[in-house]
């Protein structure tokens, strides 16, 4: 019989947020994969849990990764942790899982706490649909990917040090243009904020406030694909002014923008929402 690897989610921060089945197979496992093990005995600490460690990370998975496999192999089971959220989640682990799934061993998974998720619901932009960029590479490629988001219509969600985000939101702000995002740092800890404006509103934010902690930044969708999530049967240009107004306010826009994108919908002036406005 072989071992099997299970994916286990751990806190972002508060760790009251581990599972009652990921800490039960932490106790249970024979070893315990980690992408910095003295970030993870502290958790382990906390509840009490004596496992053997091993260091597994972006660094040195190319040499970890036939031993662990091994240990499947000998009929081992292996919690794989990162430092904070789920593993293979822009952290270490898809190698691992890859090469399990590719020799058949068996994989599964202890779901927990992921900062995607969690600033995308805390954001309070749409989240039918968004697309997830993680950490911007520091290479060519990133002119290329910024190009990309540029001209994407939906919502974009990225993850920041904070000694990159300044340069970060400077280079959204300039493939985007002066868009709304949200800016969220120290999810689930005592410092957690949420911040939302304009591109050039939380730069400045950040020039006089030195950023610390995590974060993740939320470009909001384009009005465009905001209005595509309504059904074809319910046109948003069907419904009474102020109830158009209204799902544009509710999905991240101000007033201003909000009445514009609504007298597009239409066909008429800005001047002729107002005015409808006002007679309600």
């Amino acid at each position: 019989m072989t071992g099997t690897l299970h994916i286990c989610g751990t806190p972002l921060g508060n760790l009251e947020d581990l599972t009652f089945r990921a800490l039960r197979i932490l106790k249970e496992a024979d070893v315990i994969a980690a992408e910095d093990t003295r970030h993870t005995l502290k958790l382990l600490n906390h509840y009490d849990v004596k496992k053997p460690l091993l260091s597994f990370h972006e660094h040195n998975w190319k040499e970890k990764l036939p031993v662990i496999m091994q240990k499947l192999r000998d009929g081992q089971n292996v919690a794989l942790v990162t430092d904070a959220g789920m593993p293979c989640i822009s952290d270490p682990g898809q190698q691992l899982v890859d090469a399990c799934l590719c020799e058949g061993l068996p994989v599964t998974s202890a779901p927990g706490p992921t900062a995607l998720a969690t600033a995308v619901a805390l954001s309070g932009f749409p989240s039918t649909r968004f697309v997830f960029e993680g950490f911007l590479p520091r290479d060519s490629k990133r002119a290329k990917i910024l190009q990309e988001i540029g001209a994407e219509k939906r919502a974009v969600v990225l993850y920041e040090a904070p000694h990159h985000l300044k340069e970060l939101l400077s280079d959204l702000l300039e493939a985007k243009g002066d868009k709304n995002v949200a800016v969220l740092r120290e999810l689930t800890k005592i410092h957690e904020e949420i911040k939302r404006g304009t591109l050039s509103e939380l730069l400045a934010h950040f020039k006089e406030n030195e950023p610390k902690g995590e974060f993740v930044v939320i470009l909001a969708p384009d009005p465009e694909a905001v209005a595509n999530v309504v059904a074809d049967t319910k046109k948003l240009q069907d419904l009474p002014v102020s109830e158009h107004m209204d799902f544009y306010l509710k999905n991240g826009m101000d007033k201003k923008e909000a009445m514009k994108q609504v007298a597009k919908d239409r066909g008429v002036s800005k001047s002729a929402i107002y005015s409808e406005l006002l007679s309600d």
